[in-house]
């Protein structure tokens, strides 16, 4: 890794697939059903949220996951692929550690419930912010629970910690269409999300958010994961790829990253937060922002 501008366009990248909208859905109308068509009705709603339940029943129980992984990044010329771990503690962190041939770190993205962490070793500089101190991030409502449940191959409603029985009635199913999978979707102001389930056994295998804002621009973000493992008595894709595209940048941009994970581990014994030694120089996060914008 030569240059902290890989570092910016990752967590750029991850930060933005994780915006949500404070706004609230607006209810339609629409003719009064019969007695019938209200059964029918009555019964497919049981049918999708049975679906929807099974699909979130597939989460893991771990509280800490941890690996070696093999990171790659492709987009706007570039293709960079560089050792490194990643730890994920529910609830608490997500930490992507750089380290070429597996020898030193050159730098760390650090996602928890309050700040962001990124941390350039080579020039001995950082950021640390609060989600409400960067403009882009605080006008789109950013949640890290969103970007948590990416990560963790499970669903979200942005702005929610957890998934409660109310909360998945907003989910709408699709479940009369072909092929493998009954798409999920859900609609929050600007941003539409949708995850691709498989029919049999309710494994997502894919998610999509799209962003459409009259000032900020489009945004289309697909997560997809292979090689489920064994993680207790649940399931984990081990391989996870991120697609985006974007044009809210100065120059439209496009971006790929694939995160090939090594041998699970459940280990809790690593630290939590990153602690850094006074020689770090803080930069505000305006400079690192026109810094990714200028990539």
């Amino acid at each position: 890794m030569k240059h902290l501008s890989v570092i910016h366009a990752t967590v750029f990248l991850l930060l933005l697939s994780a915006c949500g909208v404070k706004k609230s859905l607006a209810k339609e109308g629409g003719a009064i059903p019969t007695g019938q068509t209200l059964k029918t009705e009555d019964t497919e709603a049981v049918q999708k949220l049975t679906f929807v339940q099974k699909v979130s029943d597939n989460a893991v129980y771990a509280k800490n996951i941890s690996s070696s992984i093999d990171f790659r990044i492709q987009g706007d010329g570039k293709d960079i692929s560089v050792a490194g771990r990643i730890y994920m503690r529910k609830d608490e962190v997500i930490r992507i550690q750089l380290t070429p041939l597996g020898l030193i770190e050159v730098g760390r993205i650090e996602l928890t419930p309050d700040y962001v962490l990124i941390v350039d070793r080579i020039h001995k500089e950082y950021i640390k912010a609060d989600y409400h101190q960067v403009d882009f991030l605080r006008d789109n409502g950013l949640s890290f629970y969103s970007l948590q449940a990416l990560f963790w191959n499970q669903l979200f409603v942005p702005g929610a910690q957890t998934l409660s029985s109310e909360l998945l009635k907003r989910y709408d199913v699709d479940l009369h269409t072909t092929g493998n999978y009954s798409p999920i979707t859900l609609k929050n102001g600007d941003i539409a999300f949708r995850w691709d389930a498989d029919k049999n056994n309710a494994r997502i295998d894919a998610a999509a958010i799209s962003y459409r804002h009259a000032q900020h621009g489009t945004a289309a973000l697909d997560w997809t994961y292979t090689d489920f493992r064994p993680l207790g008595v649940k399931l984990f894709p081990v391989k996870q790829s991120i697609a985006f595209a974007t044009s809210a940048l100065k120059d439209s941009k496009q971006v790929r990253i694939d995160i090939d994970m090594g041998s699970l581990n459940t280990r809790d014994d690593w630290e939590t937060h990153t602690q850094l030694s006074p020689k770090y120089k803080q930069i505000s996060p305006e400079d690192v922002l026109q810094k990714i914008l200028s990539l």
